[in-house]
């Protein structure tokens, strides 16, 4: 599911993701996974991108 170019349809500004673009703030996958971090979620704080894996932070 890997895509390394910078997929525009995706923006992203978690910069400590491997899959983050960081020049242009967007996700390098072709398609992401959203998942939930409450059992009903009514905030966005309730949701999460289940693709992220950590990266190196700088």
């Amino acid at each position: 599911m890997e895509h390394k170019e910078c997929n525009r349809q995706i923006q992203c500004t978690v910069s400590s993701c491997v899959h983050h673009d960081r020049p242009h703030n967007c996700c390098t996958l072709e398609a992401i996974q959203v998942g939930c971090c409450d059992c009903i979620p009514t905030q966005c704080a309730g949701t999460e991108c289940a693709s992220f894996r950590l990266g190196e932070t700088q």
